[in-house]
């Protein structure tokens, strides 16, 4: 059988581009360590002047159609997504819309609040601390690039973000925290959602693993797959929420692509039912492939 071309696009200008290099590199690995035997895998990187590369050649856009047969896109451009569609090469990745709600936060709670939908409070590059405490008290999520902390005390607050830029402070939830994978017409399912489990991570310190009722669960569950639903998402989700005793529920991150990195999340969630990553990626890879919707 000929291997199908499976083109994995990576980097971009802009702020997630290391972040965009990992997440394809680590799409790259996957098909390589589980799929090589039905998928090519081209290796598509845009450096940061904006520059096309495949498998280290210099392209252009319309060369793709000639090299691969799909495209995985990891990059957070939306103009990356319009491109491919432009050229009528099938590509997997979040839609533009999608991508600048995962890339600026006060979108992101700004569309969720028209959908009924609570997210953390939240302050986006705060001129002191004294600023923070007067939005809301402690403790705080201060998120500083890709660095998470828990801060507990105000001198700790005005420690941490002392001189620092591209700072985000968000309010912490008390509560259960929980993740949630969501994926298109996985197991003959509009919707298949992997069982909610426990989150936990540094933003998640103070909040121990705990075990979900059964009518938490199937609240979180249908939670994530009307998200899912609204935000018109084709192939993948990742929903993280945190369930406050007498709050409910609120919607603290997004991601349209899976950490698919040993032990993570993703990888334990779906042992659970059975399956393995890879599985997941053959599905999506295949689906859009087949333009199944």
């Amino acid at each position: 059988m000929e291997k199908k071309r499976v083109g994995i696009l990576r980097g971009g200008m802009g702020n997630q581009y290391t972040s965009s290099i990992r997440k394809g590199g680590d799409i790259i690995s996957h098909i390589f360590e589980n799929l090589s035997e039905k998928y090519k895998v081209v290796d598509i990187l845009i450096d940061k002047d904006g520059n096309w590369h495949a498998n280290g050649l210099p392209v252009v856009p319309a060369d793709l159609v000639r090299k691969v047969d799909v495209v995985w896109n990891t990059s957070k451009q939306p103009s990356l997504s319009i491109i491919l569609d432009n050229f009528s090469i099938p590509n997997i990745g979040s839609s533009s819309f999608l991508k600048i709600l995962e890339s600026n936060r006060e979108m992101l709670e700004m569309h969720m609040k028209s959908i009924g939908i609570k997210m953390p409070r939240f302050i986006i590059f705060p001129k002191d601390a004294r600023e923070v405490f007067e939005k809301f008290s402690a403790p705080w999520i201060v998120k500083i690039n890709n660095e998470i902390k828990l801060v507990k005390t105000f001198n700790e607050l005005v420690e941490t973000i002392k001189d620092r830029t591209n700072v985000i402070i968000e309010e912490f939830i008390a509560g259960k925290p929980s993740t949630v994978h969501s994926i298109s017409g996985f197991r003959g399912e509009d919707i298949y959602v992997l069982p909610a489990c426990n989150a936990f991570s540094i933003a998640d310190a103070g909040r121990p693993p705990q075990n979900f009722t059964a009518d938490e669960k199937e609240k979180i569950i249908a939670f994530a797959k009307d998200l899912h639903k609204h935000l018109a998402t084709e192939h993948y989700l990742k929903s993280d929420f945190v369930l406050h005793p007498k709050r409910g529920l609120f919607l603290t991150n997004i991601e349209s692509s899976p950490d698919l990195r040993k032990e993570s999340h993703f990888e334990q969630s779906c042992q659970y039912i059975g399956a393995e990553m890879h599985h997941i990626l053959e599905h999506i890879l295949d689906k859009t492939l087949n333009k199944k919707i």
